[in-house]
């Protein structure tokens, strides 16, 4: 895994209740194909990135949830995220990454962007959608 050039700081954005400390790990079902468990863990230099991945997460998680925004750190080696990179925003703008390694929770951040909620429908519109794609391609 080459690592990025980025230097952070760097946001992950999920439905989970963590705590400064706490690891976020590979293995664990995606968001987008709950039958794919992914060999990486996804974040982003953007904290409004992190809040876009956090109100996806919060929409495909089946009781009550709430969205959350971590700052991150890498506990090792990291690269461009390639499902966004190489297949819908060449040169990286969206600045997001993933790695095998763990990342460990910094602190929660608060004051990030949120969904109008026509911007939220029109997410709730795509999801179910993608949901419906059998053959999805996730580059895992």
């Amino acid at each position: 895994m080459a690592a990025a050039d980025e230097t952070g700081p760097f946001f992950h954005g999920t439905a989970a209740d963590l705590r400064p400390g706490d690891l976020l790990t590979a293995g664990r079902p995606s968001n987008y194909r709950p039958e794919i468990t992914m060999n990486h863990v996804y974040f982003t230099a953007l904290v409004d990135g992190a809040g876009l991945a956090a109100e996806v997460a919060v929409e495909l998680t089946s009781g009550p949830a709430a969205p959350h925004v971590y700052e991150v750190e890498p506990t090792g080696a990291f690269e461009d995220d390639p499902n966004v990179t190489d297949k819908k925003f060449p040169g990286n703008p969206t600045r997001s990454y993933r790695s095998t390694d763990p990342l460990r929770v910094v602190r929660e951040v608060d004051g990030w962007t949120r969904l109008t909620p026509e911007a939220l429908q029109g997410w709730r519109d795509r999801l179910t959608a993608l949901l419906h794609v059998e053959h999805a391609e996730i580059d895992n």
